[in-house]
């Protein structure tokens, strides 16, 4: 034996306790469904797929088995996660897994990344990072060389960064954007504001993400500033309006809200499933607060369409359709 087991009374009610979480589970509503892409999205996204096997690459998109990835594929957006696939922090929400010291940054991440980006073909490359909060920057320095890297190699491919809160720590920042080139800054609050303690980990805030992005955007106001807010986590709708109203005062340009899923039943419960329509009536709030490109459904993730998302900023067609769905369709 190399230990010991709880007795079997424990062991029964440990059990009973996760087969009721399960059972518990809200089921999806009929408006969860995407489509398959067609035309010339198919044939783009059958290039990036081909392209992601043929070199045995990897992407957030496919290990989250993310609902968008047709879509995002088939428009030439793909997300890639750095720092490694272990987070200092434990989000109630977040299926990656947590430790308090993980394994040393990776020195080839960089150059590694930069290949990837490459061989996919792709126009438009979020980067994601976990949390590193017992590095000194946070991971600053590191997050700026993969972005140099996928630049000096891939100089046409448009670049986001989803950074974490650094941990508040604003030289961090500054270490990384201070001449970075960059198309949109990234941080997401998650939540509303109330619901903080319940959702993210202790040393998360919304107070401290919000002076991530204000600070972002004084640093570098040539660069567009995005965040995201997931619903289904105990919110009401007027805290979803006011997380908004809070965005904007410090400038936020770019926003998506969509539904939260639970990864497991040892994760957050999903409290409710608002209907489209709630995700067309926050798309308008939205635009009428003055964000300058928005995408809100019930499919939509921090990434969905990021690229397009970026070009409806900048002058180009709406991304998201009011009054459509994030899969296209028409409600």
């Amino acid at each position: 034996m190399t230990g010991k087991r709880l007795p079997i009374v424990q062991e029964v009610e440990a059990l009973s306790a996760i087969e009721r979480r399960k059972k518990n589970r809200k089921r999806l509503p009929p408006w969860f469904k995407t489509n398959l892409p067609i035309g010339d999205a198919q044939i783009a996204f059958n290039d990036v797929r081909g392209n992601v096997l043929d070199n045995q690459l990897s992407t957030v998109c496919q290990e989250a088995r993310c609902p968008n990835i047709h879509d995002c594929w088939g428009r030439g957006t793909a997300t890639f996660m750095v720092a490694g696939e272990q987070c200092t922090r434990a989000c109630r929400f977040c299926a990656v897994g947590t430790v308090k010291n993980p394994p040393n940054l990776d020195p080839e991440e960089p150059s590694n990344l930069a290949e990837a980006v490459d061989l996919m073909g792709i126009k438009h490359a979020v980067i994601t990072c976990v949390n590193r909060d017992e590095l000194a920057d946070g991971g600053a320095s590191h997050y700026r060389a993969c972005l140099e890297a996928i630049h000096a190699r891939c100089p046409d491919v448009g670049l986001e960064f989803l950074c974490s809160d650094l941990d508040g720590n604003l030289d961090a920042l500054s270490i990384l954007l201070d001449g970075l080139v960059l198309r949109v800054f990234a941080h997401n609050v998650e939540c509303v504001p109330r619901l903080d303690a319940v959702v993210r980990d202790h040393r998360a805030s919304f107070e401290q993400s919000l002076k991530i992005l204000k600070v972002a955007k004084e640093i570098r106001p040539d660069i567009l500033t995005k965040s995201s807010i997931m619903v289904g986590v105990g919110e009401t709708d007027e805290e979803v309006v006011e997380a908004m109203r809070l965005l904007r005062e410090v400038n936020v340009d770019l926003l998506t809200i969509g539904q939260y899923l639970s990864p497991s039943p040892r994760h957050l419960a999903v409290d409710r499933f608002p209907e489209p329509e709630i995700f067309s009536e926050w798309d308008q709030i939205a635009r009428d607060l003055g964000f300058k490109a928005v995408a809100c459904g019930p499919l939509v993730r921090s990434s969905y369409r990021a690229g397009l998302l970026y070009e409806e900023a900048k002058g180009g067609p709406v991304t998201l359709t009011y009054g459509e769905s994030s899969t296209g369709e028409t409600l």
